[in-house]
């Protein structure tokens, strides 16, 4: 049986996700599915030992998934690509992406449950390391299970918003985020909000943060950043 790795797959092909769900469980894993990039967006990605992703899917493409996976997260999760194509261009972008595999469909479910674990074994990541739920900076922290913040031995309530934005900004300190981003990355698509929308939630959360709430800084013109 397989480490307790966590894996995502995100796969749009609800048969197949099944299968693939199905059979890496039977292996030990921890497993979650989306069946969309979106879904799989709303999910914190930093949390997993492995993304599996299909490359065609809805509005946002495994590529473009694996592209703000690796850019805009920051992240070095390994990814693994799922294609139906195997064209050479279409593997050197996904490699290009920072993938670890590239699997072509049809595909034995032996020859996927080898590269995945050759995958994980190349990665050499601690699953102990990836399920780490507290993300530290001292005295304060959030815990990525529960969606708190924790303020020495004090345990503070977030509102689903609240924890997006600190959890966005603490996990790569001192990168600045502008407004627009803030909204595209946290807010639904379809919800109408404006850049004022930030600023507010901003407030309450460096109420909420106490004497650390110093640690959200704000460059007018450019955006926030986290920064201890």
């Amino acid at each position: 049986m397989g480490e307790k790795f966590r894996i995502l797959v995100v796969e749009d092909e609800e048969d197949l996700n099944e299968i693939l769900q199905f059979n890496l469980e039977s292996e030990g894993y921890q497993v979650d599915t989306s069946f969309s990039a979106e879904e799989a967006l709303k999910r914190d990605l930093a949390i997993y030992s492995l993304i599996i992703l299909d490359v065609m899917m809805g509005k946002i493409s495994g590529f473009s998934l694996a592209q703000r996976i690796r850019k805009e997260m920051q992240l070095e999760v390994p990814i693994i690509f799922l294609t139906a194509r195997d064209a050479e261009n279409d593997m050197l972008t996904g490699f290009n992406l920072g993938a670890d595999d590239y699997i072509i469909k049809p595909f034995s479910i032996k020859e996927f449950q080898a590269r995945v674990k050759a995958v994980l074994k190349r990665a050499k990541v601690s699953p102990a390391e990836v399920a780490s739920t507290l993300l530290s900076m001292g005295n304060l922290a959030i815990d990525l299970e529960t969606k708190r913040l924790i303020l020495g031995d004090k345990k503070i309530e977030l509102t689903r918003k609240e924890y997006e934005i600190i959890s966005l900004l603490a996990k790569t300190p001192g990168r600045i985020f502008s407004r627009e981003e803030i909204l595209r990355r946290i807010w639904e698509s379809d919800v109408i909000v404006t850049d004022r929308t930030v600023d507010v939630n901003m407030t309450r959360l460096r109420r909420k943060m106490e004497e650390y709430g110093s640690y959200i800084r704000n460059k007018p013109g450019f955006g926030y950043y986290f920064e201890m």
